[in-house]
């Protein structure tokens, strides 16, 4: 697949290096060509960077990775999106988001054309995007978004980053469910002092 990857922290980082190691050609869409967080990334293989715009124009899927509050100003940079599948790993912690949204995926959709937006790689942190292993065994994650397309290909891109299953909890009405269930691993995490070595994996008999 093509991705544009917009946000170059620990969590587009952490996933730009997944799927280009999976063999997926990687767009960086940053503000400044000559000076942006992530620098190392081109050393993957598979990646180069370009403006916001230019890296949405070349890809069939976007990543958004930046802080919550940016949301709605990311949304509108981000160019035309229409038949563009957009996943949206970003969370509203501590009242921190945009202005007027109770999620950034229902900020994202209010300001794109694309329909195509469902939340996905946000209920864990960058380390275990970065290795979801733990003994034998891969974490497993969540997508939600009325976007079946959506869906299928964030299901797709969970395996090629090593998770074991991706599960569907539902539409668009489950975005604030899987903001409140990252939540609650930051607070295991952080909060409750487990360390950020923890995830869930779903089992069953």
């Amino acid at each position: 697949m093509k991705i544009a990857i917009i946000g170059t922290g620990n969590v587009g980082g952490a996933l730009a290096t997944q799927w280009a190691k999976a063999g997926h050609e990687i767009n960086l869409g940053v503000q400044d060509l000559s000076n942006f967080k992530g620098k190392e990334l081109l050393n993957n293989p598979n990646t180069q960077v370009f403006s916001v715009t230019e890296a949405v124009k070349k890809s069939e899927v976007i990543l958004i990775a930046t802080p919550a509050p940016a949301a709605v100003e990311v949304a509108k940079s981000l160019g035309e999106t229409t038949g563009k599948i957009i996943i949206d790993s970003m969370n509203i912690v501590m009242g921190r988001g945009p202005a007027g949204f109770k999620t950034t995926a229902e900020a994202i959709l209010a300001h794109t054309q694309t329909r195509d937006v469902v939340k996905c790689f946000n209920t864990t942190g960058f380390n275990n995007m970065q290795n979801p292993m733990y003994g034998n065994q891969a974490l497993d994650l969540f997508v939600a978004g009325d976007s079946k397309n959506g869906k299928e290909i964030a299901k797709q891109l969970a395996k090629d980053a090593g998770f074991a299953k991706c599960y569907d909890v539902g539409g668009n009405d489950k975005f604030e469910l899987m903001e409140q269930f990252a939540w609650f691993w930051i607070n295991l995490a952080m909060v409750q002092g487990q360390g950020r070595e923890i995830g869930f994996k779903l089992l069953k008999r």
